[in-house]
């Protein structure tokens, strides 16, 4: 990680920035902006485009720039970028016909849209960080295929929880040692949360509430642990994992695993809830080495036979700079899906269900995201949670249900339906 620094020093002194487009001017993004205009050398946001301009001005102007101008064209952005202007533009197709930008960053909260210009970025030969879990959770193995057919990469971005884990499991593997479990620390756990259950503290954190109610219902942790299961190659132990509550620390939670089990299913995606450190990540593992065991001891580590490893935090848009220098430079996906997915997850009914209902979205009053090996979605036909959206019920169904195919009507083709059914086991 440290010679990130050097690079983007380098960088710097030559007066040669990464020049980085951003789709979105929600929260993140103006964090982002922020983080890269005051605190990132040699790199530089080039412009960003949002459906409300004055949310992409506004975002600059966070981050201490008050002059923006508008390009209308490629040729005009690039135009901008050398003359170190702060540009919005007004489609964002203009990001990837400038020439000039050389990484599209994806901050959307969307999925429809958020495949879309993905897609079209790639294809105009840009590489993506996208900041969207649930859009990688759902296809990513489909966007890393078609990243190399482009001769570009695609990658999730650090900070958030998918990102922080994947750079320690690489670090627990660097050292020699078997990483079994992968494991994301919550606060609370409540599939039935709602919208309307929810309202008042999306308010006053100025979130959207159904961001917030799938941060509480289970939907956004378990699209993170399927992402880092697609990366690893890791499954889960049960359906919806095993999600132990435990207010200690984290540390002591390494008799509660089968060592067995967890080499068996080569290692494990997990959340517990209520644990220390939260919110952080942690990674469980395991070494045959004896020197290795006789100075993890030393470390204060224990015995064995699992051995804990934690970051305290996940710090969202202030890591988010590294994964953009290192996809740009290094040609170092942060998280990277393997050829087919490992983990996906399902819609599992929130309430009782009736034949005729067209279900909502994503942390909405419907349905909640459970996490379950590939092998049984496909053997039961299961319903993605992401491709949920819309779709009308044929038959009645009962709280707590797994949703399958068969339970609903089938519309027109839909490109993201698509992309998911062509990913098949290699």
């Amino acid at each position: 990680m440290m010679v990130i620094d050097l690079k983007l020093q380098e960088r710097q002194a030559a007066g040669n920035p990464i020049q980085v487009g951003i789709l979105g001017a929600g929260e993140m993004s103006i964090g982002l902006v922020n983080q890269i205009e005051r605190y990132t050398p040699g790199m530089r946001t080039a412009a960003i485009y949002n459906r409300t301009p004055e949310k992409a001005a506004r975002a600059y102007a966070t981050a201490g720039i008050d002059t923006t101008s508008s390009a209308a064209n490629g040729p005009a952005l690039d135009d901008a970028i050398l003359a170190g202007q702060a540009i919005t533009v007004e489609s964002p197709e203009i990001l990837w016909a400038a020439e000039r930008i050389d990484v599209v960053v994806e901050m959307t909260g969307t999925i429809q849209l958020a495949f879309d210009w993905i897609m079209q970025a790639m294809a105009a030969g840009k590489h993506v960080v996208s900041f969207n879990a649930e859009l990688d959770a759902t296809i990513g193995p489909y966007l890393q295929i078609k990243a190399r057919e482009y001769g570009v990469r695609y990658t999730l971005g650090d900070g958030d929880q998918p990102g922080v884990t994947l750079n320690l499991y690489r670090q627990v593997k660097l050292m020699g040692f078997n990483p079994l479990v992968c494991g994301n620390i919550k606060g609370m756990l409540d599939h039935y949360r709602t919208p309307a259950t929810q309202q008042q503290f999306a308010a006053e954190n100025g979130l959207s509430v159904n961001m917030v109610t799938s941060f509480a219902d289970g939907t956004k942790v378990s699209l993170e642990q399927a992402a880092i299961a697609n990366a690893t190659g890791m499954q889960v132990a049960r359906r919806g994992m095993l999600a132990f509550e435990y207010d200690g620390h984290v540390d002591d939670l390494t008799s509660r695993y089968d060592i067995e089990q967890l080499k068996q299913l080569g290692g494990i995606v997990e959340m517990v809830i209520g644990a220390q450190p939260g919110p952080g990540v942690f990674v469980f593992a395991s070494t045959d080495d004896p020197i290795s065991a006789r100075f993890l001891a030393y470390g204060k580590l224990g015995k064995g036979p699992l051995y804990s490893f934690y970051v305290p935090y996940h710090l969202l848009f202030f890591e988010l700079p590294f994964s953009i220098v290192r996809l740009v430079d290094f040609a170092d996906g942060t998280v990277d899906s393997m050829h087919d997915f490992k983990v996906e997850v399902i819609a599992t009914a929130k309430k009782d269900l009736k034949a005729g209902d067209v279900l909502d979205g994503l942390g909405g009053f419907d349905y909640y995201g459970e996490c379950e090996n590939t092998a049984v979605v496909r053997a039961q036909t299961l319903l993605p949670v992401a491709l949920a959206q819309g779709k009308t019920l044929i038959r009645d169904i009962a709280q707590d249900t797994a949703l399958s195919w068969g339970d609903v009507a089938r519309g027109g083709p839909d490109p993201i339906e698509v992309a998911y059914r062509s990913i098949r086991l290699q």
